[in-house]
């Protein structure tokens, strides 16, 4: 039982009120670091102007798109299987190390790449990425074994809070040694991007320790017996049938297929597209570095306005956001324009990812939630897949990534309708009341 302290302070208020709440919510501080500096800020541009300093600005950026579509297909196709073998075998965190390991030591790697080297890149790139996003699956399945119903939507949007202020640093420390390599011992600024590399890969690894050890694994399923691989293939076979019980879910699971789609595709697309535009580096890490902190607060109050209209209202009011972001993007050509847009990332992005997470959540059985969040996984993953292959098509057709930035509407409109369709409040109410006949064992 909570006591009156623990119900009414500043950690109960942000979702941080025990132990283990904080441990799970600070591997978003480690692993955004990897997703400030490698994937949005710091490597692309490094990947652009020194690993592929010899192709021309276009085919670079179909290069980088077509690299992390092959990441994201191969965690798209492992992560439900990976899910059905971690809740049958309460595998959850021993997996969740091994792709921390597998992305810590290629991110490592990518400091070892120099000028021309943009296939060692591209491939370590890919490694990093799927050590990362492989490892966003089961953390995500853990969230509502360490939040109560009630917390899901503090506790995620606290994650989510507490990965923009950890990346934020970090990239704030990688940007000083970038543009003053000489106050900090670095030859040049090719020298201390790839010592922020290094930086990464330790700050990931270090900091997602309380998690391996503070957050408890949840059971797994003692009357599995067999080939762990068949076993995970049954499983995943009964996952595809027990999703027509939980339309509602399933119906989010299509918006989120479809609008993080475009939201991805902005992540992962932007330095690249404002280097083929000649935007100075300086300009867009200054301004990624400006998101992370603006974004904490946003994702805050994304979690608050959660708790008055609800989070299904509140994605909306987020994919509006992103709308006009596209389409501002498509028309840029300033480093104020630039600097607008990151403001507009700012606002929605937190909250739109956090709210996704906590409202799918609340809606699938919770003993089932790795083959669940595989599928969420599986989701987000193909979304990725679509948005950077159609970019990377769209640039090697017209030469340009404005076409491509301007498609990205396209996922916010569809996506936005599909989740128009949602019955939160339906979903929930069949959520409780088909878990305790899967608890118990009878059909």
């Amino acid at each position: 039982m909570e006591s009156t302290n623990e119900s009414t302070g500043l950690l109960y208020r942000l979702g941080l009120h025990r132990p283990e709440l904080r441990a799970w919510a600070l591997y978003d501080w480690a692993n955004s670091a990897f997703l400030c500096t490698i994937i949005t800020a710091v490597y692309p541009i490094y990947f652009a102007q020194v690993s592929a300093s010899g192709l021309e600005p276009a085919r670079t950026t179909a290069i980088f798109a077509g690299a992390t579509t092959v990441a994201l297909s191969v965690v798209a196709v492992l992560a439900p299987i990976l899910g059905a073998l971690a809740d049958s075998y309460a595998l959850r965190k021993k997996l969740l190390g091994a792709f921390l390991a597998l992305g810590v030591l290629a991110t490592a790697g990518l400091a070892w790449t120099g000028p021309g080297d943009w296939q060692a890149g591209a491939l370590l790139f890919i490694l990093a990425n799927i050590g990362a996003s492989g490892s966003f699956v089961f953390y995500d399945s853990l969230l509502p074994h360490v939040a109560r119903p009630e917390e899901v939507d503090r506790v995620s949007t606290a994650g989510y809070a507490l990965g923009y202020l950890g990346g934020g640093i970090l990239l704030a420390v990688n940007l000083l040694w970038i543009m003053k390599p000489d106050l900090f011992g670095f030859a040049d600024a090719p020298t201390a991007m790839r010592w922020s590399f290094l930086s990464v890969a330790l700050w990931w690894g270090l900091f997602s320790i309380p998690l391996l050890r503070g957050v408890p694994e949840p059971p797994g399923d003692p009357s599995i017996t067999g080939n762990p691989v068949l076993v995970s293939f049954r499983r995943l076979g009964s996952t595809f049938r027990e999703l027509k019980q939980y339309k509602q879910a399933f119906l989010l699971l299509l918006g989120f297929l479809i609008y993080n789609d475009g939201i991805g595709t902005i992540i992962r697309m932007t330095s690249v597209y404002g280097s083929e535009i000649g935007l100075e580096s300086s300009t867009m890490v200054s301004a990624i570095l400006m998101v992370q902190f603006l974004g904490i607060p946003f994702t805050f109050a994304f979690g608050a306005l959660a708790g008055r209209i609800g989070p299904k209202n509140s994605i909306m009011i987020a994919l509006a956001v992103y709308v006009v972001v596209a389409v501002l993007a498509y028309r840029m050509t300033s480093a104020r324009e630039f600097y607008t847009l990151a403001i507009l990332v700012a606002v929605a992005q937190g909250g739109c990812q956090a709210l996704s997470r906590s409202l799918f959540a609340s809606l699938v059985p919770p003993e089932k939630t790795s083959e669940f969040f595989g599928f969420f996984a599986v989701a987000e993953k193909f979304s990725g897949v679509a948005g950077t292959g159609i970019f990377a098509v769209l640039v090697a057709l017209t030469g340009s990534g404005r076409a491509a930035v301007l498609s990205i509407v396209v996922f916010f409109v569809v996506g936005g309708v599909f989740l128009a369709l949602v019955d939160v409040e339906q979903g929930r109410k069949n959520r409780i009341r088909a878990t305790p006949l899967e608890t118990s064992g009878h059909g």
